[in-house]
């Protein structure tokens, strides 16, 4: 995807109901649009989370008096499972517990805080228990891809799990015998279920990418939803990059 095009669509969705329209108009996947509007909305929240939370007493204050969750969630653009995590906390209830009542809203016995709950969890599709578990499923979905291509390659590897405690950092997939990748051999494969844009790639460069370059050697990651193909990526050389298109991605 050009890099412009990619901020045109992360200045269009601006809240969850607008991906069905986006995709529509525009010929592109929910999943990826649900993709790039999560990392969008994490990134907000992680530069405005303290900032937001100062207001709990305020926002406990305005729910009392009669606002429910995603309206005050509106008024901050803030995710308004987060926001009614922070009011329940302001009002004495532990984060824990607080927890638990957004994962089982129906047992809840109080009918206003119920139903406002299941409104909060159905308005957040990155933070509620549902969205939570929609990005863990589409990290496995990715490592599952990539694992059933390798094993019809009959590439022998080692996984995250086999390689943990032996190294530093280990990548999703170690290769027992190099790779052969637009003629160059790679050692080992990262799976990456988001899109690949500056931000996203600058943080796994740090966390990842490098770490897994240093301890061994030229590697390949792939952004299933795809990455940004006009601008210039600072990577390791030896490291590569792909979208899911080479592995038959059906998600996208």
């Amino acid at each position: 995807m050009k890099y412009k095009d990619y901020r045109q669509l992360t200045n269009e969705l601006k809240q969850l109901a607008d991906i069905p329209r986006i995709a529509r108009e525009r010929g592109l996947g929910i999943e990826l649009l649900h993709v790039i509007y999560t990392q969008k909305v994490v990134r907000d929240t992680t530069k405005r989370y303290y900032k937001v939370k100062s207001k709990s007493s305020k926002m406990l204050h305005q729910w009392n008096k009669g606002k429910n969750f995603v309206q005050i969630a509106w008024e901050n653009r803030f995710p308004a499972s987060l926001i009614a995590m922070m009011i329940l906390q302001e009002n004495k209830i532990p984060r824990k517990q607080s927890w638990k009542l957004l994962l089982n809203p129906e047992e809840i016995k109080d009918a206003r805080l119920r139903r406002e709950i299941i409104k909060a969890n159905k308005a957040d599709g990155v933070y509620s228990p549902n969205g939570s578990k929609r990005q863990a499923d589409r990290g496995r979905w990715g490592e599952n891809k990539l694992r059933k291509w390798l094993n019809a390659k009959g590439i022998a590897h080692q996984t995250e799990a086999d390689l943990r405690g032996h190294y530093p950092k280990t990548p999703d997939f170690l290769l027992r015998k190099p790779l052969i990748w637009n003629e160059h051999k790679k050692f080992w494969i990262e799976s990456k279920a988001t899109f690949g844009d500056p931000v996203e790639i600058k943080k796994h460069l740090k966390k990842q990418l490098t770490p897994y370059a240093d301890l061994f050697g030229d590697g390949l990651v792939v952004y299933w939803f795809g990455y940004i193909d006009d601008l210039k990526l600072s990577i390791p050389e030896g490291v590569s990059v792909s979208d899911g298109s080479q592995f038959d991605g059906d998600m996208v």
